[in-house]
């Protein structure tokens, strides 16, 4: 693929749907930004729930990538996406808003906490499929990079405003009327996506297939390209290690460091800081450095940050636990654009959906494993313990990358080139790609 130019001011912004699309991410992501900071505050807080519980309330949000990852691309594939997201929307919002109804009625427990965020990770799957898949046909393909990268400056955004926002609400109202923001983005994410007007007709079947067909093609696609699949390897180590962090974060920023909610969102919004200033040079990276060098060049540089976790103290000590934040999810973000640009332009149409489940499995079924073992190693060695483990991971993350043909490539190639090549055709100076 040749390097990626600048995003042009008439590019995908001109678009009436795609705004609307974009108007839609930032309404869902805000709210799903609060839940980030609120719904462990809930268990934390107001449920009392040791390490453990905590670990499994984040596990239980991510589980639905590996029970019902690989299916629902199939699904995805065979269904028109814009309902399909609509719907989901719909699902997560009536999931959320019984959080603050039961504590209301003083009836809340930590069983319901684990149904509302299994049922929202259901819905997430399918939306999450869709939305990439249904990008590609808002877009063509020079402006997918483009579009991305508004996307990810949404998301990052939303995260910049969102754990503040959270914070703040959970300081004024308590952590589970705060969760009423996240039902309330979610409505309005339907009601964006609603707008769209973009037709959309019904996937044609191919004769005879099945589901179990469907689904073994999609990962015969996905491994059987050499890039796919050290992309997958290296993308679960990394969301292995992300999950890690999300279940012992809050435990270690309220107990072990003692901060306030509304402080804890503002240490949590510097991470976001970080992922936005990412989205917003991803594009000038990948043009200066090259699509294929960046990959691993922005895993590479920032890993290391994340040993300030650990290190991190009370009072001003905090600011080394934001300053490491900041700085690793600014390379995940960099590196997040150009992979899932280069994905969505090498697969054909009728396989987006297979691909982006299979990927999704693949990548992000490591999430309810990450949050186990994080909550299982704070319990038993302690917040910060978990988190110098969490670190040692994220210096790993760039391992298959630089044991791949990525190392020494400058640009990832053409997609019909990617498509056509042998699935071991490894540079022979190279170690076979991971997968």
């Amino acid at each position: 693929m040749p390097a990626i130019p600048r995003p042009a001011a008439s590019g995908p912004l001109r678009l009436r749907d795609f705004r609307l699309l974009l108007a839609g991410a930032a309404a869902g992501q805000l709210g799903a930004q609060v839940t980030l900071v609120a719904l462990p505050l809930v268990a934390v807080l107001e449920l009392n729930a040791p390490a453990f519980q905590v670990g499994l309330l984040t596990a239980a949000e991510t589980a639905a990538f590996l029970l019902v990852g690989l299916p629902a691309g199939a699904w995805v594939d065979r269904m028109r996406k814009l309902p399909l997201m609509i719907r989901a929307d719909v699902v997560r919002a009536v999931a959320m808003a019984s959080i603050p109804l039961a504590a209301v009625a003083d009836v809340l427990t930590m069983a319901q906490l684990y149904l509302v965020a299994l049922v929202t990770g259901v819905a997430t799957v399918f939306f999450d499929v869709a939305h990439q898949s249904f990008l590609p046909q808002l877009l063509p393909k020079e402006h997918l990079v483009s579009g991305n990268g508004a996307l990810e400056t949404i998301r990052s955004s939303a995260q910049v405003a969102g754990p503040g926002l959270g914070g703040g609400l959970v300081q004024l109202l308590g952590a589970s009327l705060a969760i009423v923001a996240d039902a309330a983005g979610y409505v309005l994410s339907a009601l964006f996506l609603w707008g769209i007007k973009q037709p959309e007709s019904r996937p044609s079947r191919v004769a005879g297939s099945s589901l179990r067909q469907d689904i073994a093609e999609g990962l015969r696609f996905v491994c059987g390209h050499r890039l796919l699949r050290v992309i997958a390897v290296t993308t679960g180590l990394a969301n292995f290690f992300t999950a890690t962090l999300m279940a012992t974060q809050s435990v270690f920023l309220v107990r072990v460091l003692g901060l306030a909610p509304g402080v804890v969102g503002l240490v949590l919004a510097a991470s976001a800081v970080g992922g936005l200033t990412g989205a917003l040079c991803a594009g000038r990276l990948a043009a200066r450095l090259g699509q294929a060098r960046i990959i691993w060049l922005s895993l590479l540089a920032t890993g290391p940050f994340a040993l300030l976790w650990p290190l991190s103290g009370r009072g001003a000590g905090a600011a080394l636990f934001a300053v490491g934040s900041g700085v690793v999810f600014f390379g995940a973000v960099v590196y997040n654009v150009a992979q899932v640009s280069f994905r969505q332009a090498l697969c054909p149409p009728r396989l987006l959906g297979r691909m982006n489940a299979t990927l999704r499995f693949l990548m992000w079924g490591t999430l309810p494993l990450g949050a186990l073992a994080g909550g299982a190693l704070a319990d038993a060695f302690g917040a910060r313990t978990a988190l110098a483990w969490c670190a040692a991971g994220i210096l790993v993350v760039p391992l298959p990358l630089l044991f791949s043909p990525l190392r020494r490539m400058r640009d990832l190639p053409a997609a019909d080139a990617a498509e056509d090549a042998p699935a071991d055709s490894a540079d022979p100076a190279q170690p076979a790609s991971v997968g």
